[in-house]
């Protein structure tokens, strides 16, 4: 490859990437990242230039259209690194490949033995006439498969991506970059030494026959659309792309079938037939070197940091590799990131209770005008990619497994085990090469300092100490290279706009305010991975902290600040990815970094064990800013698991009425999100956004995993889950009044999650708050009861039965007895505190398969 020209330096837009054939064009930096020194650059491009408008220069939008019709250079996509891919007949290939794998053609015939011995046994066979019974067993057989044949044609009509004209996806290309670039004003970004090294690999897999599997975190529809330009742009195959039958909308769902979608269904319920087709689909993507793409969260993410892992593709993908029908495949995390997402808006809705709006294609281009919005700049990172099978291989080596590639079945607890270790570490490296956004930094600051609003300067001074804390946790920072902080305020508040960032002029300085706090924290919470481990000992220590009385009694011992962190990082264990070292490595690490910015002090016995642990005389001198800073991060997430656990005391069984009343699951959370407001607007919560709809439902899906509330579900019936207390969780009610008591095992549960909330004027008066919330939440509740129905579902035995097998050694259940005695507890810290993707426990486990 002939050496890179030297470097064009532009001050109002960042250049392009040049790939064009074996040329490459290098350009400057525009990121810095990690602790070490900042003067090596650090490659990063503009890959999608602006586009050419007709009322701008009409001769050059119709050379530019032509260059693409005529396919000149690059815009061929003649010579692909991959695959082979739109020709036409593409689509029979794959319907033939798929038809003929053993897999599938058993499935046929098992389900057609299976449905003849149901007509045999009930007698409907003996009616048929002409032949013996083995005529016309075998007749009958014929029938069934042919009919099972032809719902398998019709599943893959509906499913399989028509990938068959060069014309139309370069058509495709040209119309999706114009409405991209017109959105996103400053391009889309990579580094050119990650799409280099992803070039690299992809030449490597082709020569092998290997898929890439592309494994994108999802906080918009552009995401999609962004990795196919850039695999465009670069000459490599088109991922096959996992998509949400739910797109499949008119003239949107064939458009985007033909670039490469392949529609699944939101549930396969209980289909064996739809199941494996999917699973022969995949097999013939990997064995035929087809590049893939699947979003390892499943949907959108809509608070704006990353999800948890689903894993039904994931399933999938690894059943291939480790039956054997694969030999191996590439996968390759990739972050998305954004200035600002285009639906925010409709996030915020959806969080406050709104009912989702159904897509359509005006809706998608019509959204806050996206054809005329100027959004700033998408940017998007591919970790160094890496072999499934080696990672399967070694998965299986801890097991004491060698079995990969035999078709022998792993046990459900090992599956989970290996699939949840994937998802963890694939979510790990997504963070690992995310760029944190101006936008992001900005919004950050803006919801982390105290009083109404900040001047431009503090605004600046702070979002400089930002910037030198994320590349001090190793991660990146983006546009920040050689450019003042103050043009990259000022661009940041720009893409954000009046209606999340407000300013009051005619004062001694510009001062801004955060106008949307809730649409903010989307921007705020795409960096609050970096710093959670340092929230959680901040949280821990404002126990203590928030009783004042001067430094001495602000001290807090080390054995209390441990166990409060422990109870924490279960609480959070599914909302957050924490480092995988566990947690006594990940709290010396966070204490020892914490001591060494002079933010605490840690007093230490004459062996050197810690005893106590404070503020630092700086960090009190400065007024707690940083030490606030991670307070503040987490506080809104405290308030939303203490919101849940305060709903719960709400479903408490009413005095005299049957005390094995089950409530509708979506309902009990409606309810909860519906006392979260009355609490806010009536100043007994601090934070609007903890009545998000997301976080309310993670407090819900932790409350049953810990045995809190039983959750279940009626098989007979299409109504959703239903949930009650767990009988030693329920709290008592007086006797006299009927009130709920403050007392009991669910009470001490919400009050050592109120430890860490923010301490707040209305707060202060105690018993009055108590009696005030458990008032409300009881009256929520009675509502609940009034319209719920009494049956019992018909597997909460089983259910019931299954938890005391699988066991809650680590879990909540087998510790709240202490913990209202103690305030925490003294056993041994098991891998699941503080846990990463490492060492789930095993009662992790039963969700594993919740998206298929």
């Amino acid at each position: 490859m002939p050496p890179p020209k030297p470097a064009v330096s532009d001050e109002h837009s960042a250049p392009d990437l040049e790939i064009v054939g074996d040329q490459v064009t290098i350009r400057p930096s525009g990121f810095t990242g990690g602790p070490e020194t900042q003067d090596d650059p650090i490659t990063e491009r503009n890959l999608v230039r602006h586009m050419v408008r007709f009322r701008e220069s009409p001769l050059d939008f119709l050379r530019e259209v032509s260059l693409y019709m005529s396919g000149t250079g690059w815009r061929a996509y003649d010579d692909v690194i991959g695959q082979p891919v739109f020709y036409p007949g593409f689509s029979e290939n794959i319907k033939s490949c798929i038809l003929e794998s053993p897999l599938l053609k058993d499935k046929v015939r098992e389900l057609a033995s299976t449905r003849l011995g149901v007509e045999e046994k009930e007698g409907l066979l003996a009616t048929k006439e002409g032949g013996t019974l083995d005529e016309k067993r075998a007749r009958r057989r014929h029938e069934i498969e042919t009919s099972l044949k032809e719902v398998v044609e019709n599943m893959m009509d509906n499913m399989i991506c028509k990938m068959e004209s060069k014309s139309f996806i370069r058509g495709a290309y040209y119309m999706c970059t114009q409405l991209l670039t017109r959105a996103y004003h400053q391009g889309v970004h990579v580094s050119s030494e990650e799409v280099l090294r992803l070039r690299s690999v992809a030449e490597e897999a082709a020569k092998r026959k290997q898929s890439i599997v592309f494994l994108p975190c999802h906080k918009s529809h552009v995401d999609y659309v962004s990795l196919q330009l850039i695999c465009y742009r670069l000459g490599i195959g088109l991922p096959v792309v996992v998509a949400g039958d739910n797109l499949n909308i008119p003239l949107l769902g064939p458009f985007l079938q033909h670039a490469g979608a392949m529609w699944i269904r939101r549930s396969f319920g209980n289909d064996p037939l739809y199941q494996t087709v999917v699973q022969s689909y995949i097999d013939t993507i990997l064995q035929q070197g087809f590049n893939f793409e699947c979003f390892i969260e499943g949907g959108r993410s809509r608070t704006g940091k990353l999800l948890s892992p689903k894993f039904g593709i994931l399933n999938f993908i690894v059943e291939s590799v480790l039956s054997g029908r694969v030999e191996d495949t590439i996968i390759c995390p990739v972050s998305t990131q954004y200035d600002k997402v285009i639906e925010t808006e409709s996030y915020i809705s959806e969080l406050l209770g709104h009912p989702k709006q159904k897509e359509s294609l005006a809706d998608l281009l019509s959204s806050s005008s996206v054809l005329s919005l100027q959004l700033g700049r998408v940017d998007v990172r591919f970790h160094e990619p890496w072999s499934l099978r080696g990672f399967l291989t070694q998965q299986l080596t801890r097991l004491s497994r060698s079995d990969l590639g035999t078709g022998q079945q792993l046990a459900y607890t090992e599956r989970g085990r290996i699939l949840r270790t994937l998802g963890y570490r694939v979510l790990s490296e997504i963070n690992d090469v995310s760029v944190m956004m101006p936008t992001a930094l900005v919004g950050t600051v803006l919801l982390t300092l105290r009083g109404r609003g900040v001047g431009k300067g503090e605004l600046v001074r702070r979002l400089n100490w930002l910037c030198d804390r994320v590349r001090a946790k190793g991660g990146r920072v983006a546009h920040f290279y050689r450019s003042p902080t103050e043009l990259v305020v000022d661009r940041a508040l720009d893409v954000l706009g009046p209606k999340l960032v407000g300013v009051i002029s005619g004062l001694v300085e510009p001062t801004y305010y955060a106008v949307d706090r809730f649409q903010l924290s989307f921007y705020r919470n795409m960096l609050i991975h970096l710093f959670i481990t340092e929230a959680l000992v901040s949280v821990a220590m404002y126990t203590k902290i928030k009783q004042g009385g001067g430094p001495a009694n602000q001290r807090i011992a080390w054995e209390t600040l441990r166990n409060q962190i422990t109870f924490l990082s279960q609480l959070f264990r599914g909302e957050f990815i924490f480092p995988p070292e566990g947690l006594a490595t990940n709290l010396d690490n966070t204490l020892r970094g914490l001591e060494n910015d002079d933010v605490i002090k840690i007093t230490r016995s004459a062996s050197g064990t810690a005893e106590f642990v404070e503020l630092s005389e700086s960090e009190r001198l400065c007024g707690r800013e940083n030490y606030d800073f991670y307070c503040f991060l987490i506080w809104p997430f405290i308030e939303a698991s203490w919101l849940g656990a305060v709903s719960l005391l709400g479903l408490t069984p009413p005095r005299d009425g049957p005390q094995d009343v089950w409530i509708d699951n979506k309902k009990a959370q409606d309810s909860a999100q519906l006392l979260g407001k009355t609490l806010y607007h009536q100043g007994d919560l601090s934070y609007f956004e903890a009545v998000n709809k997301e976080t309310l439902k993670n407090s819900y899906q932790r409350f049953e995993e810990e045995g809190i509330i039983l959750v279940a579900k009626d098989k007979e019936s299409r109504a959703g889950p239903a949930l009650r207390l767990a009988p030693e969780w329920t709290p008592e009610r007086d006797p006299t009044s009927g009130k709920v008591l403050d007392r009991g095992r669910l009470w001490d549960f919400t009050e050592m999650i109120a430890q860490s909330r923010r301490e707040g004027k209305n707060r202060r008066d105690g018993a009055t708050v108590s009696s005030r919330v458990l008032i409300m939440s009881d009256l929520v509740g009675s509502k609940l009861f009034q319209n719920a129905a009494a049956p019992a579902p018909a597997d909460v035995s089983s259910k019931q039965m299954r938890r005391k097998a699988i066991g809650t050694d680590s879990s909540f259940s087998d510790r709240c007895d202490t913990w209202h005695q103690t305030l925490g507890f003294s056993t041994g810290m098991g891998s699941t505190n503080w846990a990463g993707s490492g060492h789930p426990s095993i009662i992790q486990t039963r969700r594993l398969f919740a998206g298929h």
